[in-house]
């Protein structure tokens, strides 16, 4: 246990090391973080650690599912869906055929077996692409697509995987029973995720205690997850409405003092969880080389670069005819919805990284079939399956800031983040003006002394004013100054407070309260830094 602890230490200091590298670098957290996985297995003395599959499907994945889909807005969610479907379903199972019939034709894999392998390397991951496509500014309908597809291809391919398992397992496959249970669980799972989200919104709301609601934050992508999965489901697509529910509904639920704890408790725990899963996937180089004795190193790469070019081919294969056909098609979809460029649609196929999800379902695959013989070609599997994710986290990873810079995808990206700002300083300046508006509403229904009013009046006109007038280059100058300004000046508030507490002007109690108030402000500056960062 003492090893065992002293190993996650050791792991935790690693991830903050390689996130400040990556930052520095200015390179996705998540490629560093799997090349310092790799090289920390080989340090010597360092044991063999096992990446449990049911630590990924069961414990890491729900938590990163629900948060992605709470973050998600339903509304361009609802408004992307057919991309989302096409990309998280329809390639999903085209990719798995491709990989299926080139690994059959060209290497001599069983048909049921290479499209199991298919149904574990088709599913792209999230994290990485999404990570550098925010730096780089790319536009928010891509963001939205990419992220969409995210959260539900995992399902798509968890099921398909399942379903071919058991059909190699068993010997037994019935397309129609397939397809009739595939719905079921879709349909099914809908509903039950969003019944978890309903009941856990009212159970928080219920609560009146931050810490009590954040816990049951916690427990709900659980419940949503396991429950489902224990009954042959995905859970996936349950905890993906959960959240979306969540999302939806949630600022009408969820108390102030909750929304900010729970934010930085989230990211917390996000950053913790992504970081050790790719530190870890990294960490499985050292048991899959001393497995890979068994096979032949030709083999074995040979089949890790035609499955790598496969699903690279059959995304692109798929997104092009995918995102054109329908609007050729449908004159009426097509003038509702303009098709993309065709550079923001290569953008979207250059994004098919694989990750850690792929790697736990290949974990995952027993090592015998039900009359006592071995599993079929597993360690081939499972060699191929980190390959890819090698290959393509590193290769795509590196190489998307370079595509989205020769396409200019970027500066769309910028100019839509413009308006987007503008339009929030008029979202803002109208909120106020309604305050204001209720202020007189209220002064001539009450009896309110005037002192009061007057000091409400003051603080939304201070406000008002302080919001800028456009994002014009030059006054965005005047407020980055401002901004650096404000944060000196509660550094010296800091200062006096502290020097206030340590002659005994003041009570611990007195100080904390006051570093309260100051915090809050310093995290409001850190907001508005954060709304100036696409620009």
């Amino acid at each position: 246990m003492e090893a065992r602890f002293q190993i996650f230490l050791i792991l935790l200091a690693v991830l903050a090391g390689t996130a400040l590298l990556a930052r520095r670098l200015n390179v996705a957290p998540a490629i560093l973080l799997l090349l310092a996985g790799i090289a920390l297995a080989f340090v010597p003395g360092m044991p063999s650690l096992e990446l449990p599959p049911e630590l990924v499907l069961l414990v890491v994945l729900p938590p990163l599912i629900y948060s992605a889909s709470v973050a998600m807005s339903w509304r361009e969610f609802k408004s992307n869906l057919r991309p989302i479907i096409l990309l998280a379903v329809g390639c999903v199972i085209f990719t798995a055929l491709a990989v299926a019939a080139a690994t059959h034709y060209l290497i001599g894999l069983p048909w049921n077996v290479g499209f199991l392998l298919g149904a574990i390397v088709a599913p792209p991951d999230v994290v990485a692409p999404l990570a550098i496509a925010r730096k780089l500014g790319l536009p928010r309908r891509i963001l939205v697509v990419l992220e969409g597809e995210g959260l539900a291809n995992d399902a798509t391919a968890l099921i398909l995987y399942r379903f071919t398992v058991v059909a190699i397992s068993t010997g037994m496959f019935s397309l129609s029973k397939a397809a009739g249970t595939f719905a079921a669980i879709v349909a099914g799972e809908i509903l039950f995720g969003a019944a978890v989200g309903w009941l856990s919104l009212r159970a928080r709301h219920r609560a009146h205690d931050t810490q009590v609601e954040i816990t049951l934050s916690l427990i709900t992508p659980y419940i949503a997850y396991w429950v489902p999965e224990h009954f042959g489901g995905s859970g996936v697509i349950a905890t993906v409405a959960c959240g979306l529910y969540i999302s939806w509904n949630g600022p009408r639920l969820i108390s102030a003092a909750t929304r900010l704890q729970g934010i930085f408790f989230w990211d917390l725990v996000i950053y913790l969880i992504e970081g050790l899963l790719f530190l870890l996937t990294g960490f499985q180089m050292r048991s899959l080389l001393e497995k890979s004795k068994a096979f032949p190193l030709d083999d074995i790469l040979s089949a890790t670069a035609l499955v790598t070019v496969i699903i690279i081919v059959a995304r692109f294969a798929w997104v092009y005819p995918a995102t054109y056909l329908p609007r050729m098609w449908i004159n009426r979809h097509g003038i509702r919805d303009p098709a993309p460029t065709w550079r923001a649609t290569f953008v979207i196929g250059f994004t098919g990284v694989r990750g850690a999800v792929s790697l736990a379902a290949a974990l995952a695959l027993p090592f015998a079939l039900p009359n006592g013989e071995g599993f079929p070609d597993r360690d081939l599997i499972l060699f191929v399956s980190f390959g890819v994710i090698f290959v393509t986290l590193v290769g795509l990873g590196l190489g998307l800031p370079v595509v989205v810079r020769c396409l200019g995808i970027g500066d769309a990206g910028r100019a839509e983040s413009v308006a987007e700002h503008e339009s929030e300083i008029s979202a803002r300046r109208e909120a106020l003006a309604a305050a204001l508006a209720s202020l007189d509403t209220i002064t001539d229904e009450r009896e309110l002394p005037d002192d009061v009013i007057k000091l409400l009046r003051a603080r939304h006109e201070t406000r008002i004013s302080q919001l800028p007038d456009s994002l014009d280059p030059d006054k965005h100058d005047v407020s980055a100054t401002g901004i650096a300004l404000t944060r000196e000046l509660i550094s010296a508030e800091r200062k006096f407070i502290h020097l206030q507490l340590r002659d005994g002007k003041i009570t611990d109690e007195t100080r904390r309260r006051i570093e309260r108030d100051l915090d809050l402000e310093e995290a409001s500056l850190a907001n508005r830094e954060y709304r100036r960062t696409p620009l």
